[in-house]
């Protein structure tokens, strides 16, 4: 019990100090600095023992339980991490469409664009191109799935297009480039395998991608680009 107590006491000196000459600053006092005049030797003194009241602490050590004490806290994170729309009484085709692709989205093995034309709250005709690993890493969805709140194209997605106002944007996100000046209509570049996704629906949307229409009770059209991209071995 005495030597975990003496380990736990050593995690916690790593995770309350950014960096080893943090900890060993924590042990010099200013009787030290005082005599020895020197802050670089101070350190010296503390990390051999001659100095500090606390645990001697060599480099290595200190840097080992360090990265493992990031290690764990990242496990343990994401362990704790829910999907959003874990629980979610789900009834329209288009959240239940979301709900299925939400893990493979967040973790990175697919990057689906989601296209949705309806209203704003002003009662004007939007449309526009999400992407959708983006705006979950971005947003709380958990609004999305309980009905809370309507999942709408933004000026800030990457493309946008007000039909009443004629205000159309565009731009990159964490996944795509947007290629929009271009004779074949709007094109999507995947960051990751560069592979390009083409929406035009009278066309093949491209290697490794499928384009799924949605018929849903909440907006006037929607429709699912899923590219999945080929992990290097």
């Amino acid at each position: 019990m005495e030597e975990d107590s003496s380990v736990a006491a050593l995690d916690n000196v790593v995770t309350e100090f950014h960096t080893y000459e943090d900890f060993l600053d924590s042990q010099i006092t200013s009787m030290d600095l005082y005599y020895l005049e020197d802050e670089e030797l101070a350190r010296q003194l503390v990390e051999l023992g001659y100095r500090g009241s606390g645990e001697v602490l060599r480099r290595e050590e200190f840097e080992t339980r360090k990265a493992a004490a990031e290690a764990s806290r990242l496990s343990k994170r994401g362990q704790r991490q829910t999907l959003a729309s874990a629980g979610k009484e789900l009834k329209d085709n288009f959240l239940k469409a979301l709900a299925q692709r939400e893990e493979a989205n967040r973790s990175g093995l697919m990057t689906s664009i989601i296209f949705i034309r309806d209203r704003n709250a002003l009662g004007q005709e939007i449309s526009g191109y999400m992407d959708y690993s983006h705006r979950l890493k971005t947003e709380e969805f958990e609004q999305y799935f309980s009905g809370k709140k309507r999942l709408l194209p933004r000026s800030t997605d990457l493309s946008f297009y007000n039909w009443d106002t004629q205000v159309s944007t565009s731009n990159p996100s964490a996944n795509y480039q947007v290629i929009a000046e271009n004779s074949s209509g709007l094109l999507f570049k995947n960051k990751r395998d560069r592979k390009i996704l083409n929406v035009d629906p009278k066309v093949s949307p491209g290697d490794n991608s499928t384009r799924i229409p949605l018929q849903s009770d909440l907006y006037t059209q929607v429709v699912i680009y899923d590219h999945t991209t080929r992990r290097k071995a």
